[in-house]
């Protein structure tokens, strides 16, 4: 199956794409750095070509409360309307748990608007939640990679 990682250089993003391939997956890393560009929607398409998952790992440049709002509202329209071009299944966002509760802070209330365009979306979805930051290999692969097996079960 081919699924696309969007921010698959980053941090969870690589280590997403190195966990997928091992399961015999063809795990895509999509990022600038690959010529995929989820704000103006360059390279797109093109990624998404055959795609039947595409997982969201992305995060914005900047936490200023406008620009993080404006990556993720921009991002997330553009990956929602170029997967359903594509005819992809499945998107799988990472989010983190609690934001709802958080919204005094401009990055969570993106994280909200994130959520909601994505549940409004006519794309199957997912949010696979983080608790916290931690780099611990323990603390975040679970969820996403069991986001990706047919059921569609998050555990």
């Amino acid at each position: 199956m081919k699924i696309v990682i969007i921010g698959g250089t980053g941090l969870i993003g690589s280590k997403l794409v190195t966990k997928l391939s091992a399961q015999g997956q063809e795990a895509i890393a999509a990022s600038p750095n690959s010529g995929v560009n989820t704000l103006t929607g360059e390279g797109l398409a093109e990624v998404l070509v055959s795609a039947s998952v595409v997982v969201d790992v992305s995060n914005s440049p900047s936490f200023e409360d406008t620009a993080v709002l404006r990556f993720f509202e921009t991002s997330t329209r553009n990956l929602l309307t170029y997967e359903a071009a594509a005819g992809v299944k499945h998107h799988v966002a990472l989010s983190v748990a609690g934001t709802e509760r958080l919204s005094e802070s401009g990055y969570f209330r993106a994280k909200i608007a994130q959520e909601k365009l994505i549940k409004e979306s006519s794309i199957p979805s997912r949010s696979s939640m983080r608790r916290n930051s931690s780099s611990s290999p323990r603390a975040w692969p679970t969820p996403l990679l069991a986001a990706t097996r047919s059921d569609w079960r998050l555990c």
